[in-house]
């Protein structure tokens, strides 16, 4: 890999409405309720009433890094089919959450696009690549999970 990021896609389903998925994913504040990678969840900047222009510090606890700390920031918010945020701190990047309601489901698509900032993990990303998306593949993977056990619904995720 020779550009200095890495792209990052997930996809869950979920048998429950999108509005409910919404709520849950608008709401950082409440993520370490349910999603067992998250350990807190700071507001340093209240945004408009939707979301944007808020800012967030989010401390993760993943396998490969184990404390990653960063502020994300919301950049865009159209209730209940996209969340947009842009981060910076251990990474930087930006993200989207993109729902779609399906007959009793609702199918969420994660992308994220990781800037690889620090000299040492732009030097090994092509021996790193694999274990950078294995690592992000279980953050997602129990976050779905954690989000289906608290909207007392069935799910399925794929990295």
């Amino acid at each position: 890999m020779t550009a200095p990021h890495l792209d990052l896609i997930s996809h869950w389903r979920l048998a429950v409405p999108a509005e409910r998925v919404w709520e849950a994913l608008a709401d950082p504040e409440g993520w370490p309720v349910w999603w067992p990678h998250v350990r807190s969840v700071r507001t340093l900047r209240y945004g408009s009433a939707s979301g944007p222009g808020s800012l967030r510090r989010v401390e993760w606890a993943t396998p490969l890094f184990g404390r990653v700390v960063i502020d994300v920031e919301a950049i865009e918010s159209q209730r209940p089919e996209r969340l947009r945020g842009r981060w910076t701190g251990a990474l930087r990047g930006d993200g989207i959450w993109l729902l779609r309601a399906e007959a009793g489901f609702t199918d969420v698509t994660a992308v994220w696009r990781i800037e690889l900032v620090k000299r040492w993990m732009r030097w090994l990303a092509p021996l790193l690549a694999p274990w950078f998306r294995w690592s992000h593949a279980g953050v997602m993977r129990a976050g779905c999970s954690g989000l289906a056990r608290h909207l007392d619904a069935s799910a399925s995720a794929s990295p």
